[in-house]
């Protein structure tokens, strides 16, 4: 049961970024241990969305399926796994970000960490603001309901 909460990303949590781009996951988000690997990818929307390893292995497996004859699936897993970075926790839950994503993320010396289920999101907080206020209470509304939430 641990497991599966250690696999669930929620709440918003501010954190500094350190000189060598170093983040502090909250505690509730370490990994069990320093040696599993996480996956970051520049997200279109402007944040950086970070699989953890649990999510890794079943991206894997879906990335594994796109054929060699699939030109176009191709071309988009070379131009998005060019721009990711793997990463590990280091013993006080500090993640480093790769430049390539801080640069796509136009990430300072703030960020705010957003949970999304299954994976979380890194965001320039005044970036996150604005993307949080595109959405009017009607919106979401209507998203939830075609969830079925």
């Amino acid at each position: 049961m641990n497991f599966l909460v250690k696999s669930f990303y929620v709440g918003e949590h501010e954190r500094a970024v350190d000189e060598k781009l170093r983040v502090a996951l909250p505690s509730k988000w370490r990994p069990e241990s320093e040696d599993e690997t996480f996956l970051a990818l520049p997200n279109p929307i402007g944040c950086i969305t970070v699989y953890p390893p649990k999510m890794v292995a079943r991206l894997e497996e879906k990335v594994s399926e796109v054929s060699l004859g699939d030109t176009e699936g191709q071309m988009v897993l070379a131009k998005l796994f060019s721009q990711a970075d793997t990463f590990t926790c280091d013993a006080k839950g500090r993640v480093k970000i790769d430049e390539r994503l801080v640069k796509h993320g136009d990430i300072g010396t703030e960020v705010v960490l957003v949970g999304g289920g299954s994976t979380f999101s890194i965001w320039n907080p005044e970036k996150f603001r604005i993307y949080v206020r595109r959405e009017s209470p009607q919106d979401i509304a209507s998203i939830l309901k075609g969830l079925g939430l």
